[in-house]
């Protein structure tokens, strides 16, 4: 874990800078709380995220998580293209689209498993970085010699 930032801790915004994990991933969060927008928005979606896009939808941009768990072979992030913080805002036929996302994923890398979870709402319940509704599907590096399992944490703490 890494230090916070004590000058944005608590702060109203589109990200909650005490659920991050990197320095680097605070630094840009630090720049976010300034700015003050979603990072996940698709108007300021390529400002932070420097990656391409893998495929896109009709609701959803499929990417890379910039700043993937440790021991994982694989980490894609699914964004809800409309901002959305609760699930209640997510339209019923974008669930379908998901998994026939996730779907895509499992056959064009040959995913033999993994999981996959959606963060939504207050981060002090889903620990969530980025307050805009997103599915992350991991795959873990089981095959890595120092391999430990793939966490991914729920409530803040």
């Amino acid at each position: 874990m890494t230090a916070k930032s004590k000058k944005y801790t608590g702060a109203s915004s589109f990200v909650d800078i005490d659920n991050s994990r990197e320095e680097e991933q605070v630094k840009i969060m630090e720049q976010i709380i300034e700015e003050g927008h979603c990072p996940f928005c698709l108007e300021n979606f390529f400002k932070y995220n420097s990656r391409d896009l893998l495929k896109e939808s009709q609701h959803w941009i499929l990417t890379l998580n910039k700043w993937p768990y440790k021991n994982t072979k694989h980490h894609f992030l699914a964004i809800l293209k409309e901002h959305a913080e609760n699930m209640q805002e997510i339209p019923p036929e974008a669930g379908k689209e998901l998994i026939e996302l996730f779907q895509w994923l499992e056959k064009k890398y040959s995913i033999p498993g993994g999981g996959f979870a959606m963060r939504f709402g207050d981060t002090n319940y889903s620990a969530g970085t980025v307050k805009h509704i997103h599915a992350q599907l991991i795959v873990p590096d089981i095959e890595e010699e120092e391999f430990k399992p793939v966490r991914f944490k729920i409530g803040k703490g």
